[in-house]
């Protein structure tokens, strides 16, 4: 409870002291955030993706600005799973707040192995399987364009989750979202997460060659929100409705009022990420702002505002 509303979720049986958490790849492991806000007050953290062995990513230049977004092509650098565990792993267990490690991997064999390494791990409540990022020639979205492969390697991971939470991350970068939503739920996925950022490109003019290293990159901030509303809509009431799976919205949300578009579409919580680079506190902003809105709109359980869209 905060205040006169409730703005606590349940989130594929995690309860979330309210809707708002850090999107992967974008907050890295806590401690980066920590001189910035009381990271206490989100409802939850999700780490950077974390692999079976360390991985420097993809070489630089790999950030751009673009108009009203910015592309990135890291490339899932990270420290590996055994440093993850000594270093990181304690720092997560003192936030007193629901923690979900983005897993990624190669192989299937690979995911499912970090995710049974770290099942036990008090310290963290679920995972979030990232089959979508676009930035590396092996895994990544490479399992998740195709309903297939999204079922089995779901099935996989969720096997390996000691009974704890998964929820898969989608890419946009498919024909029909709600297909691979649909194989998600079907191979075991307790809740969604949507969208990643979309294939862009940006070319220097003047030497006539990518501004990235790796040619492309993922597309994220303002300039995506609307396509990310839709996309959270369409899967909210084509697949995740009926199936009493909760999505978790994403898609450059800067303010209050952008996260209570993705609510109002159907996600019972949402992510911020390139927010954070502009305003590193911006996750708590969006907290105390979504709480004032169902204070003046007469709101007094946030659970009446997921996934209220009017017809029409």
């Amino acid at each position: 409870m905060a205040g006169r509303v409730d703005i606590s979720v349940e989130f594929g049986g995690v309860r979330l002291g309210n809707p708002v958490v850090t999107a992967s790849g974008t907050c890295g492991y806590a401690d980066e955030l920590g001189e910035f806000m009381d990271l206490r007050r989100l409802g939850g953290f999700v780490t950077k993706s974390i692999t079976a062995r360390p991985r420097k990513g993809n070489p630089t230049p790999r950030i751009v600005e673009t108009d009203s977004g910015m592309l990135n092509a890291i490339g899932l650098a990270n420290i590996g799973l055994e440093r993850f565990v000594e270093e990181k792993v304690p720092v997560l267990a003192g936030l007193g707040i629901p923690v979900f490690v983005n897993v990624a991997g190669e192989t299937i064999e690979q995911y499912a192995a970090v995710v049974e390494r770290l099942a036990g791990e008090g310290a963290i409540a679920g995972f979030e399987l990232n089959i979508s990022c676009p930035n590396v020639k092996k895994g990544g979205i490479t399992f998740g364009t195709e309903a297939g492969l999204v079922k089995e390697i779901t099935a996989a991971v969720k096997a390996a989750c000691g009974g704890k939470m998964l929820m898969v991350k989608l890419t946009p970068n498919v024909t029909d979202i709600s297909v691979t939503a649909r194989a998600a739920i079907e191979a075991g996925a307790d809740a969604l997460s949507l969208v990643n950022t979309f294939t862009a490109m940006v070319i220097d003019i003047e030497q006539r060659k990518p501004v990235l290293a790796n040619r492309t990159g993922g597309l994220s901030g303002p300039a995506i929100r609307p396509i990310a509303v839709y996309l959270v809509s369409k899967v909210y009431r084509e697949v995740a409705k009926d199936a009493g799976v909760p999505i978790m919205g994403m898609g450059g949300i800067m303010t209050a009022s952008d996260a209570i578009e993705f609510m109002i579409a159907g996600a019972s919580a949402v992510g911020i990420g390139t927010a954070s680079f502009v305003r590193p506190d911006c996750a708590v902003r969006v907290v105390e702002g979504i709480e004032s809105y169902c204070e003046r709109h007469g709101i007094g359980n946030i659970k009446d505002l997921i996934g209220s869209l009017e017809a029409g």
